[in-house]
Formats: C-alpha cells, sequence, structure tokens
C-alpha cells in the first residue's frame, strides 16, 4: 500500500477501532478472498459480504426509503425522460462502459465523479431531486461510481460481464420497458416490471437485451452494499481513488 493509504487507514482506525477496516484489508491480502465461480471475473471481492446476486429491493432499511421514493416518482420520472429523448437527444450519449463504448447503449447522468450532473435537473427533475434528497445527501450512493438513465435501443445486447467490485449493489428502476427485455445474473434471468425496482450485485456474471421494438430505460443507481459499515466505506473510497489517482484515471 501507498503512504496515502496507509495514512487513510490509519486515520480511520483511529476513530472507529483497529478492527473497523479489517475486512477492507484481507481483500487486499495476495489470493484474496474465497469467492463464488461467477465473480471469477471481478476484480475486488471485500471478504464477508452475503454472496448473493439477486436482493429483495425492500429487505434493507437503508435503502426501502430509495425504493419508495423512485417508485412513487416513476409516472413523472418517466414523462420528463421521454420528453428529453424525444427533444434533448444531445443530452444522451454512448454508454461508456469500463469495458466498451457501445453506441446502441445510451446514458444520461445524474451523477458522476464524485458529484451531481447539475445539467440534469432541468432535464429530468423528478429523478434529480429524489436522487439528491434520499440517496447522495443521505451518502447511500457508492461515490465511486454514478447513476445515470440507461437506454438500450432494440437489438442491443450487454454481453456477460462481471463488474470491478462486490461492496456497491446496483439498483434499477424500470422506467420504459417494452416487451422482449430482460436482465440474467448469475445464471437467472428475469424481466423489469414497470414502475419497480430489481436490486443485484454486479460482482456477479450479468448480462442484458432488447428484443423490443422500441428503447429500454432504467434509472440506475450504484449505492454502497448495506452490509458495508461506515468506516469500510470510507476506507474503500481513500483506497479506490487512490488505486485510480496511480493508474492515471482521474
Amino acid at each position: 500500500m501507498t503512504p496515502e493509504i496507509e495514512n487513510a487507514f490509519a486515520a480511520i482506525r483511529a476513530e472507529f477501532g483497529a478492527e473497523s477496516i479489517v475486512r477492507v484489508e484481507e481483500m487486499l491480502e495476495p489470493g484474496g478472498s474465497d469467492r463464488h465461480p461467477l465473480q471469477k471475473a471481478a476484480k475486488w471481492i471485500m471478504p464477508g459480504l452475503s454472496a448473493t446476486p439477486w436482493h429483495d429491493p425492500y429487505a434493507y432499511p437503508e435503502l426501502a426509503p430509495v425504493v419508495r421514493e423512485l417508485e412513487a416518482g416513476h409516472q413523472a420520472i418517466k414523462k420528463e425522460l421521454n420528453v428529453a429523448w424525444a427533444a434533448r437527444r444531445e443530452a444522451f450519449s454512448d454508454y461508456e462502459h469500463y469495458l466498451t463504448r457501445q453506441e446502441n447503449w445510451q446514458a444520461l447522468y445524474l451523477f458522476r465523479e464524485g458529484g451531481l450532473v447539475e445539467e440534469s435537473a432541468a432535464t429530468v427533475p423528478t429523478a434529480y431531486q429524489v436522487l439528491k434528497d434520499v440517496v447522495v445527501d443521505t451518502e447511500k450512493i457508492c461515490p465511486l461510481l454514478e447513476c445515470h438513465f440507461s437506454t438500450l435501443l432494440p437489438g442491443a445486447v450487454i454481453e456477460p460481464h462481471c463488474d470491478l467490485w462486490n461492496f456497491s449493489i446496483n439498483l434499477h428502476l424500470a422506467v420504459d420497458i417494452p416487451d422482449g427485455c430482460s436482465i440474467t445474473v448469475a445464471g437467472e434471468t428475469r424481466s423489469w416490471e414497470e414502475g419497480k425496482c430489481l436490486l443485484f450485485d454486479y460482482s456477479f456474471e450479468h448480462e442484458a437485451r432488447n428484443a423490443g421494438n422500441r428503447p429500454r430505460t432504467c434509472l440506475l443507481i450504484d449505492l454502497w452494499h448495506p452490509e458495508t459499515t461506515l468506516p469500510e466505506r470510507r476506507a474503500l473510497v481513500s483506497l479506490m481513488t487512490e488505486i485510480r489517482r496511480l493508474m492515471g484515471d482521474g
């Protein structure tokens, strides 16, 4: 570890106790921790988190308020999204997944690079306000990642892949869902139900497809895994920020 990481970890231990970030430290040990076969391609697996691909969106007291607010706001969110798609297409861009860039996978960002994308407040005000009030201001979002409207055009396929780690978790609000769309996580395929949320651990291999005849849009939010603790979250932000700096990525 670099001196910057050592110093950050020492400060967290001093504030929260010597054992407060043991799981983060174990993640860094040579060989890492045991993992599910369908998590093999993930870069970082923090031990002690439930190896569960699909989660009940209402099962966690920390996350349930987010789910309730998003689902309650669905109709307004959908209306604003459809207006933006028709009149402000320039606000959308090819999604730059860390594996690839896809022209048939469009994104409208609300949170990126550690902060809210203020320009999106005028474009999708309901989603922006819910995100700010119940996700960002409450520090439930993983600031290392993002929130965006994810639009798959007809015929688009997201190939099977694992995302980088298991200490954040992916929430989908199904905003506009045509027939013929599905998502597979760890071999289990589900369909989105418009107006409802799905929650899954994207360190497991997953893929998605739109076999419908119009775009499929979900609002995606990268949340802290609810089984992580405050000191762990602080340590993980310090760790990954320093790693990205060393790699020249921010």
